[in-house]
């Protein structure tokens, strides 16, 4: 490893900014890959396009959130041997993750292809919206090998402690959706099936081009044809990544299931809740970043056995992460209706996007902290824990407050919107009680 890959020496701050940056592009520029379909259907399309990619987009987050979760046992596996100075033992984890990946691509392809129809029932959409649902969930389910080979690359390189190359990736991706969403939405009308099939070719456009690049680096590790197969190497990073894959399949389920709850609020709050979503995930970009950076900065550190740099390194990213949110809260609680108004003109759509992040607004600061914490233990491979907390976060907060706003007369989206912070709060508390204990059990002092 270079200088800038060797997360255990140096200044935490500066080491984990510089690490955390390109990260940050990244996600943000997967934040508008996905904000610019709606952004241009709801321009060019319709109404009902609108809450019909936003809740087929939901069932495929839900697939891609689950891969990104088991490619997390990728990043701190690598970052693991890395730090423990074996980097020989990459390469059969690459072979491996080739194998694994694949096979799994295939299967969710089947499943998004087949179920497309009852998964948009079950979500309730809306009777004018359930065609364009479906078929933005098949569509986007016959590329699903891309979007998996995408987050497979990108997971390989920040284990290495490279961010710099996953930024590349996505920002090819996000070009190439930009031209195909204006070619097939704008220009050729396609609302929803425009906005899919330009999804599905930025992710190839991408994956082809991140394979011609990576053929121009330079590795820290061997890596041939023999190293390709399902070796001890994939039991070992499913034992890490699972559990977090679990949790974000669950989780997702309950974001699945508030969208249900909106969806049988109409059209008008279907589609607002879409709008908001999309800007919500522009909120989440901060406390993202710091939990993956902070993944692969706290298994270096842990593998070399500088335990005071994973604990200083999770305060660091508290710190950054609470006071950028609390200007992101100013903006979402205050000036809502006119972030809404990039993606629609429709008015009452507006109001309702405006509604929901009312609500949600306070989530951009207390999820920098429970992020922090879940990158911290993802570390230390605690990733049985982590899942524990998010379920039950989602399950025992999230979901039944979210469902009991929702039934109440005169429901608004801003009570369904405080479920979210609500519940990352509960999240926090349990963090705190684990760190706590983890230190203890060690004969650690936690401060």
């Amino acid at each position: 490893m270079n200088d800038k890959q060797d997360f255990t020496q140096g200044s935490i701050p500066i080491k984990m900014i510089r690490f955390m940056l390109p990260i940050l592009g990244a996600l943000v520029l997967q934040a508008m890959y996905s904000a610019v379909d709606l952004l241009i259907v709801g321009k060019f399309g319709t109404t009902a396009g609108i809450s019909g990619v936003s809740t087929g987009s939901n069932v495929v987050n839900m697939a891609t959130f689950t891969i990104c979760g088991l490619t997390m046992g990728v990043t701190v596996l690598i970052g693991r041997y890395l730090g423990e100075g074996r980097p020989e033992r990459i390469g059969k984890v690459i072979g491996g993750v080739i194998c694994f990946f694949l096979a799994l691509a295939a299967v969710l392809t089947v499943l998004m292809l087949v179920f497309a129809r009852p998964m948009a029932v079950l979500m309730q959409a809306p009777e004018e919206a359930l065609d364009l649902t479906v078929q933005y969930i098949r569509i986007c389910g016959a590329g699903m090998v891309f979007v998996i080979a995408y987050n497979v690359i990108s997971s390989i390189f920040r284990g290495m402690g490279d961010s710099r190359l996953p930024l590349i990736f996505v920002a090819i991706a996000c070009v190439a959706n930009v031209v195909g969403d204006l070619v097939l939405v704008a220009g050729f009308h396609m609302n929803v099936a425009g906005a899919a099939f330009a999804t599905v070719g930025a992710q190839a456009v991408s994956v082809i081009l991140s394979l011609v690049i990576i053929r121009r680096q330079k590795l820290p590790f061997q890596f041939t044809r023999a190293d390709i197969g399902f070796s001890e190497e994939v039991r070992k990073f499913i034992m890490i990544g699972a559990p977090m894959a679990f949790q974000e399949l669950l989780t997702n389920l309950t974001f699945l299931a508030l969208c249900a709850f909106i969806n049988r609020l109409g059209l008008e709050a279907s589609s607002g809740y879409g709008v908001a979503q999309r800007l919500q995930s522009f909120v989440m970009l901060i406390p993202s970043s710091i939990m993956q950076s902070m993944s692969s900065f706290v298994a270096q550190n842990v593998g070399a056995s500088r335990e005071d740099r994973a604990r200083q390194a999770m305060k660091c990213g508290m710190g950054i992460g609470a006071g950028v949110g609390v200007f992101i809260a100013y903006l979402a609680f205050f000036h809502g209706d006119l972030l809404s108004c990039m993606f629609t003109s429709d008015a009452a759509v507006i109001a309702r996007s405006f509604e929901y992040l009312r609500g949600f607004a306070p989530e951009a600061v207390v999820t920098s902290i429970l992020f922090s914490f879940m990158g911290y233990f993802n570390g230390h491979s605690r990733t049985m824990f982590v899942m524990g907390q998010g379920l039950a976060q989602s399950f025992l907060i999230r979901l039944p407050m979210s469902w009991f706003m929702s039934i109440q007369p005169g429901a608004t989206l801003t009570q369904i919107g405080l479920a979210a912070p609500t519940a990352t709060v509960f999240g926090i508390v349990l963090c705190l009680v684990y760190y706590m204990k983890m230190n203890r059990r060690e004969g650690v002092s936690p401060c």
